[in-house]
């Protein structure tokens, strides 16, 4: 991007009190950055507060070294990318969204924001053991089947679901609320440096920004707008991730949510999701069907083989305590089918797991 225009860019991002909103009416009254600030800040008036556009009349406050700053980081690897409001390459699904980012940072393969096939997987930061499983599982398994799965990076399910997107070998993008010189949870660092390999680090907000609490929601609203639908994994009542899931119910796009125990506190939105109308799914076949991609991206000899639960102990983590269809095991283990049967069979000859009516098993408690 020529220097002139993303300072220009980057003067209407920066500009203290200039949000997104006020800065859209600005470009569709005058058209592009390098345009409306040609022009004399009188000429401003009827679109914004005359206070505002005093403020605006001069760069803010460490423009300079801001603008150095963008450039140097830009230039320190062409997998770095700064996307606009005017940009071809922006993405149509955010596009459409009532409230579209003005610029988009990217950080990695940016097929990954035009991949036709983009799933939101959100959940609790604090999961249960299950519901971590849970979203691993899921993400492997529908990443394997072709979609591109999204998610924020978070602790918890977020990172459990990119994670389960890079073992398929598929595409993931982690929507963040800081700038991308930095990555917040730190313990993500490794994470993030595979999804830059193997997807892309997204965000809206300027390098330098730390993680205040205030960006997150906002970031929630990117999270929903790139993708086509969004699957709760784990959700307590309230938290960001049912945010996720009504701005998805607002831009008219897909809902889908995992019962658990209702004893757990974690299962209590994803419950209350369910009662709003989002579909209950047990598999991540469920997810395909809804979304009419059965089979989306057929594998082929080349593609990595979902990881396999090959041991007795991870065949009991992914039982849980409580019922669970074969179809929920399916997706959690990665299992085929018959291997999954012949080690139930096995643990039910032990007294370990019992089949129950409707084609569901439990864990037997021992001892």
């Amino acid at each position: 991007m020529p220097r002139d225009e993303l300072a220009a860019w980057l003067r209407l991002l920066l500009t203290p009190g200039l949000g997104r909103t006020t800065a859209r009416q600005l470009l569709a009254a005058f058209g592009l950055p390098e345009t409306i600030w040609a022009r004399p800040s009188d000429s401003w008036d009827g679109v914004v507060e005359p206070s505002l556009a005093k403020a605006m009349a001069r760069p803010p406050e460490g423009f300079d070294a801001a603008l150095s700053a963008h450039e140097r980081w830009l230039a320190q690897d062409n997998a770095r990318h700064v996307i606009t409001l005017a940009d071809p390459r922006y993405p149509a699904s955010l596009l459409d969204t009532a409230d579209p980012p003005l610029m988009l940072f990217v950080h990695g393969r940016l097929d990954a924001l035009v991949h036709p096939q983009r799933l939101a997987v959100v959940g609790s930061r604090n999961p249960t053991p299950q519901g971590a499983q849970n979203a691993a599982a899921f993400a492997q398994s529908l990443a394997a089947s072709g979609l591109c799965i999204v998610s924020g990076l978070a602790l918890g399910v977020d990172g459990a679901a990119h994670e389960g997107a890079l073992r398929a070998g598929g595409v993931t993008l982690a929507v963040v609320g800081t700038g991308l010189d930095r990555v917040y949870p730190s313990r993500h660092r490794d994470l993030a440096h595979r999804i830059v390999a193997q997807g892309a680090m997204l965000s809206e907000y300027p390098l330098g920004t730390p993680p205040l609490a205030q960006n997150f929601p906002q970031r929630n609203r990117v999270i929903a707008g790139l993708s086509m639908g969004t699957l709760v994994v784990e959700a307590a009542l309230p938290s960001g991730s049912l945010i996720t899931a009504r701005l998805a119910t607002e831009q008219g796009r897909e809902v889908f949510a995992i019962p658990g125990s209702i004893h757990s506190p974690q299962s209590r939105g994803c419950h209350a999701l369910i009662r709003q109308g989002a579909k209950l799914v047990e598999s991540a076949q469920d997810v395909l069907e809804e979304l009419r991609l059965a089979d989306p991206t057929p594998r082929t000899d080349g593609d990595p083989p979902t990881q396999a639960c090959a041991t007795e102990g991870e065949l009991l983590d992914a039982l849980g305590h409580d019922p669970v269809s074969l179809d929920a095991l399916l997706a959690r283990t990665g299992l085929p089918t018959s291997a999954l049967q012949a080690q139930l069979l096995e643990l039910e000859l032990q007294g370990v797991v019992a089949r129950l009516p409707g084609g569901l098993v439990q864990r037997v408690a021992q001892g």
